[in-house]
């Protein structure tokens, strides 16, 4: 018997032996015939448990002193959760939070209630911004008016202007047109905040996914079927590039402004584009608010631009005032683990995040440092 045949004898004997074993264990290795029509379960029932065993590094207290340079919690627009100021001071206090900035103050009655609720009564624990009041866009004296509005809400205690992503996708004027983000109206504005030495925090576009259509390739999918009103998909929204070039160009002009660009600089999945909006423009600082599950998900790269530009970003939350999701960002920036749900998860996203285990001396400026700086070039006297 030539060589040959034998291997081929071996063969099928090999392949009979695997089937009659198959048929003994009932183990096979091909799909069942019927695979595609189980598949049936709703992928809001679909929370699998991650069969990794990786270490966990629980963090109930953050390594130095915070402050939070984006929260909504008892704002004026009420946009963020609501929690009596003596027990949110109380929760800080646990999680070694120093301060928290309350962005959404309005102006006027509204921004005076905050600040006789919570900023005089707390000193040092609460931070409130002012807002544009777009309801006078289409007043000729526009900017001349909102310059004294933001200088009423400096003299009463208000210590930034914050811009919500309605200017560039919202705000309209009396012909229906969208106020684009480099309007020459809004120019007086921003430099009467450089003037005071007050920074600017802009939020401007949204995530990535929110310009695309929302199908089965979107993968905010499941947020954007609960949030609807949160695509900015078609024809009759800017682009993403646009509101952002629309921005680029305001930050250009306004060089003696300090604008932080929320969210990261507004685009976390393209952290190329976020380097040279750093670079491009050294008055502009970035913060975290919202965006632990796009940084979280690409680590290396996100390192790398917390290394390389410390002293431009802040610590952010903009997720409401729960201690768990504090603990959850901590263990993010401070720890190496791998593999965990993001704070929010599944809301944003079925991915997991890894930490990023920064060093001591880039933790406490994002965590403090930065801040502290940013609000010390507030000029008391005018």
């Amino acid at each position: 018997m030539t060589r040959g045949i034998v291997t081929t004898a071996l063969l099928l004997a090999f392949v009979s032996g695997s089937e009659s074993s198959a048929q003994q264990t009932g183990i096979g290795y091909k799909p069942a015939a019927d695979a595609a029509s189980k598949k049936t379960m709703l992928l809001k029932d679909f929370q699998p448990e991650p069969a990794l065993h990786a270490a966990v590094h629980e963090i109930q207290r953050a390594k130095f002193p915070v402050i939070d340079v984006h929260t909504h919690t008892n704002d004026a627009a009420g946009i963020g959760d609501r929690v009596d100021p003596k027990e949110m001071v109380a929760r800080m206090d646990r999680l070694n939070i120093k301060t928290i900035v309350i962005l959404t103050g309005m102006w006027g009655d509204q921004l005076q209630t905050i600040i006789d609720d919570m900023v005089k009564p707390y000193p040092g624990r609460f931070v409130v911004f002012t807002q544009f009041d777009w309801s006078k866009i289409n007043d000729p004296n526009f900017s001349q008016l909102m310059v004294r509005q933001i200088d009423d809400s400096v003299a009463r205690g208000a210590r930034g202007l914050k811009v919500l992503k309605e200017l560039g996708l919202g705000v309209r004027d009396s012909t229906g047109k969208l106020i684009p983000i480099d309007d020459p109206r809004l120019d007086a504005a921003w430099e009467e905040c450089g003037r005071l030495g007050i920074p600017v925090f802009i939020h401007v576009a949204d995530p990535e996914a929110f310009f695309h259509p929302i199908d089965a390739s979107n993968e905010r999918y499941e947020e954007l079927i609960d949030h609807p009103d949160w695509s900015f998909y078609g024809p009759q929204f800017p682009s993403m590039q646009e509101l952002l070039a629309q921005r680029d160009r305001m930050f250009a002009k306004h060089p003696h402004t300090t604008f932080v660009a929320l969210h990261f600089g507004s685009w976390p999945e393209n952290l190329d584009f976020v380097e040279q909006t750093l670079q491009k423009f050294p008055n502009v600082m970035i913060e975290t608010g919202a965006r632990e599950g796009e940084l979280g998900r690409q680590p290396r790269r996100t390192r790398e631009i917390f290394l390389k530009y410390s002293d431009r970003i802040m610590f952010g939350t903009d997720e409401g005032a729960g201690e768990a999701m504090y603990r959850n960002y901590f263990r993010w920036l401070e720890t190496n683990d791998e593999y965990f749900p993001y704070a929010q998860y599944p809301l944003q996203g079925r991915w997991m995040i890894y930490g990023l285990g920064l060093p001591d001396d880039v933790l406490e400026k994002v965590y403090h440092r930065n801040a502290e700086e940013l609000f010390a070039r507030f000029k008391t006297s005018k």
